[in-house]
């Protein structure tokens, strides 16, 4: 086999001085699914930025099967035969599959997209590759490993034939990972070269031929998948032996402390999304929720939350009813929501860490004093979280 891409002593050094990757050396041969693994905050996805053309390097070379290229843009590696799929998909949600696949490069009929044309192509590809879709399903109907399966489906169709893949399976459940796998194989049969970035150790196992390891923006370890284990590549990635089985004694339950009885809601068509949902969690113990995407769980999230309003029945936070709560009120009774989309629903992208880290609190004291926010303390904060908790970023 040879090199599809080499990547030379590159470094990102950003304008504040935080060092994303350091003289990094990334090589993947021909017909390889390759696996990038660190930690979160170790470099991988700034890398592969780096090679998709999102981000230039501050130093260091790239080669394509030894030529090499200068990738200003995207757009340049799309031409280069570059395709990335993005943890957070990149899809226009009132689209449909099909329009999202050709979106760029539509087949037109006159000046109008030729809608037949489109779902005819996406559906060839569809089979071809293993990635079943329905060309018609809008994105914001579809699940989540079928919107996954439309941005691969997107990449094919501009003709990419090194893949990268960016923790594809973070927000899938072990069924649509086991998909995902099956059609990354066989993509792998058909001449496709893959890079995998990921950091479940389990899965770097499972699928990949070699593996690259990186810590704190440097690569610590290339190996082939078959010559090391789970623990190989843990101590690879923090530096350290790592316990990968911790013992779990019988959990002690306490007092109720979330109790749901009789719960229902209703969605946006007025149709009955909960019906007479009854638990209760006690203070100690983990509950699972269990079942096929789109039974109720997301809303089930919601109206715990505030997010959604409780057509029937009540919601107790340690003993007093909430339901009808705001979402400020939840949050200060000590109910926390991490959801699937973290982008979209968590976070603001334009705001800085430290203002996304007092979002929920910045109108309190020690915050705010007298209406007077006080930035010096809201950044204060931010640096004992960022390191207590190890967050990562270009600053606060």
């Amino acid at each position: 086999m040879s090199a599809r891409v080499a990547m030379q002593q590159i470094s990102k050094v950003y304008p504040n001085g935080v060092v994303a990757n350091h003289k990094v050396d990334f090589a993947v041969e021909k017909g390889e699914i390759h696996a990038l693994v660190g930690e979160n905050g170790a470099g991988k996805s700034t890398l592969m930025k780096l090679l998709y053309g999102l981000e230039q390097p501050t130093h260091g070379a790239i080669f394509l099967e030894g030529r090499r290229v200068e990738i200003a843009n995207p757009q340049r590696a799309i031409r280069l035969g570059i395709g990335m799929v993005h943890q957070h998909f990149m899809l226009a949600p009132s689209f449909t599959i099909a329009e999202n696949v050709v979106l760029g490069n539509e087949p037109r009929k006159g000046r109008l997209l030729d809608h037949k044309r489109a779902i005819a192509i996406t559906a060839a590809l569809s089979t071809q590759f293993g990635l079943q879709v329905d060309p018609t399903a809008r994105i914001e109907t579809t699940p989540v490993g079928m919107r996954q399966r439309a941005e691969i489906l997107k990449t094919l169709f501009r003709g990419a034939d090194l893949l990268i893949l960016d923790e594809p399976t973070a927000v899938l459940t072990p069924q649509e990972t086991d998909e995902l796998f099956v059609a990354v194989r066989k993509l792998v049969d058909q001449g496709k070269t893959v890079i995998f970035i990921t950091h479940k150790l389990g899965e770097v196992k499972e699928i990949s031929d070699r593996v690259t390891v990186m810590r704190q923006g440097e690569v610590t370890g290339r190996v082939a998948t078959r010559e090391v284990t789970e623990a190989d590549l843990a101590r690879m990635m923090v530096g350290r032996a790592v316990l990968l089985r911790v013992a779990r004694p019988p959990a002690v339950r306490g007092k109720v402390v979330a109790a749901v009885r009789n719960l229902g809601c209703i969605d946006e068509m007025g149709r009955p999304v909960l019906r007479n949902v009854t638990f209760a969690v006690h203070a100690g113990e983990i509950l699972g929720v269990a079942g096929v995407e789109g039974n109720g769980q997301s809303e089930l999230v919601e109206v715990m939350t505030g997010l959604r309003a409780v057509a029937t029945g009540e919601i107790r936070i340690n003993g007093r009813a909430v339901q009808g709560a705001r979402v400020r009120d939840l949050r200060a009774a000590g109910v926390a929501h991490i959801p699937a989309d973290r982008l979209t629903n968590l976070v603001a992208l334009d705001a800085s860490i430290a203002e996304n880290l007092v979002v929920d609190r910045y109108h309190r004291p020690p915050f705010t004093r007298r209406g007077v926010l006080w930035p010096r303390v809201v950044r204060q904060h931010a640096t004992a979280l960022m390191r207590q908790f190890d967050i990562r970023g270009a600053g606060s």
